[in-house]
């Protein structure tokens, strides 16, 4: 019975010292839980003046981020961000719009929830290349200030609902590099300060689609610092 005693002393002994390591090699592969960065890039804008994506359309904007990694596929993200968008009937081959005639330029500035999904497995990982394509989506807050501004400008904070992709990739730890696109829907139609009744009445020369709202797109390079939590061992 001695024997058996002195065994399972050692044992314990044993696992008393192994659990410690064990929690710090587990910590220090965790996903770290903290994030910030910013970026630079181009606001675009999709509506009345431009019926698509146009490279001449695209604006300066910038944007900071606070990213909580919950677990290796996903993220919450708190993204805020300024930026202009703009368009000109003139500068189109469009017969319609040249007779137009119309122009316009609007500072944005946002407040988003997005939720990210990591494809691969981007934690905390030695000698390897670690990176990852995501998407991301969630709800936001902007509001507007567009230049000319006519009567159907009435309301400055609007939601926008955003939806994106990108890739990130771990080039220095804990530096991260990446680079999104993001477009923010919205139920408004007067981002270009031309809608259904700008200047009243049915001519369609005068007023915008009412079927149609306008969205703009964020495109960008990131860069982000990452919190790594280490552990020690008690």
């Amino acid at each position: 019975m001695e024997n058996i005693g002195k065994i399972i002393r050692k044992c314990l002994l044993l696992v008393g010292g192994i659990l410690p390591l064990a929690n710090t090699a587990f910590a220090q592969a965790q996903m770290p839980s903290w994030e910030v960065g910013g970026g630079l890039g181009a606001m675009v804008y999709k509506g009345d003046l431009a019926p698509g994506i146009a490279p001449r359309n695209l604006r300066p904007a910038a944007n900071l981020l606070v990213r909580y990694n919950v677990s290796q596929p996903f993220t919450v993200r708190a993204n805020f961000g300024l930026g202009r968008i703009a368009a000109d009937d003139a500068s189109t081959n469009d017969p319609f719009q040249q007779a137009r005639n119309l122009s316009f330029k609007t500072n944005i500035s946002e407040a988003n929830l997005l939720f990210e999904y990591n494809f691969l497995d981007f934690a905390n990982r030695r000698r390897v290349l670690n990176w990852t394509p995501y998407v991301m989506g969630g709800l936001g807050v902007f509001s507007m200030k567009p230049n000319p501004n006519s009567g159907g400008y009435k309301t400055k904070m609007l939601m926008n609902f955003p939806l994106g992709i990108g890739i990130k990739y771990e080039f220095k730890r804990p530096w991260i590099i990446g680079l999104e696109m993001g477009t923010r829907f919205t139920r408004s139609d007067y981002l270009d300060n031309f809608g259904p009744n700008t200047f009243g009445g049915t001519d369609k020369l005068r007023n915008g689609n009412p079927n149609s709202k306008d969205s703009y797109t964020y495109v960008g390079l990131l860069l982000s610092y990452r919190f790594y939590k280490i552990d020690c061992p008690q």
